[in-house]
Parts: structure tokens; sequence; C-alpha cells
């Protein structure tokens, strides 16, 4: 099992690591919209806050030796269900090859009031 960690990323606002490896598969925490900077919240829009949090997947992947061709499965949490379309518009400009498999709930809240939280399962490139 190997650890996760990089500052193109945002810190771990929990007891939580951004990432492990285990078996060749790469299984993320969570990402909200936070600028890895500084941990501020980046934009108030839903796409704004998807964008980000596609960023910050993207900086968890690349230090995984992976990318969005490898990931297997996301699930997505969205404060409101109603933002479904323009959060798609976003996610799926990320994905060159195929869609991974998803689940997208709508949920009551979310860590620090975002509109957004995505966690992902990816194969690690050997």
């Amino acid at each position: 099992m190997k650890i996760i960690a990089t500052s193109d990323a945002p810190a771990a606002i929990g007891p939580y690591v951004q990432g492990k490896i285990v078996n060749g598969l790469l299984y993320a925490s969570g990402q909200i919209p936070l600028n890895p900077l500084n941990g501020e919240i980046v934009g108030d829009s839903i796409e704004t806050q998807t964008e980000q949090v596609m960023k910050n997947i993207s900086a968890i992947l690349k230090e995984a030796h992976s990318d969005f061709n490898l990931v297997i499965k996301t699930t997505c949490f969205l404060k409101n269900i109603e933002d479904f379309s323009r959060f798609n518009a976003i996610y799926s400009k990320f994905f060159d090859k195929e869609f991974p498999a998803r689940s997208a709930v709508g949920v009551a809240g979310l860590p620090k009031n975002v509109l957004i939280e995505i966690e992902v399962i990816a194969e690690v490139k050997s």
C-alpha cells in the first residue's frame, strides 16, 4: 500500500489522505473545490467548482502515475441535483477515450458548504 500526497492538490482537511494505491488501484479521497495553494474555495457556481475539483483530481492522478483515461469509477456528490446537466458539461470534458462508471447523488450538505465533491478509483500505470 502506498499513500499519495501532492502539494498540487488541497491538503486533507480531516483525518484522511489524498489517496492510497492498493493492488494497482488508486482510491482517491473526495475532492472539493479548494485552491491547493491557499485552501480557499474556488468559485460560487457549479461550473467553476466542478472545474477546480477536476483539476485537483488530475493532480492526484498524476502523482499516482494515472490519468483520467484510467479512471474506473467516480462518485459525485452534488449539493443541488438540479445542477446535474451543468455539472456534466464540465465533468465530461476531462475524459478523452471513454467515461468511467459513475454514481451521482444529491446531498443535503458538503464540507465547507461547497456545491460538489468527487471521489475516484483509478488504475495505476505500471
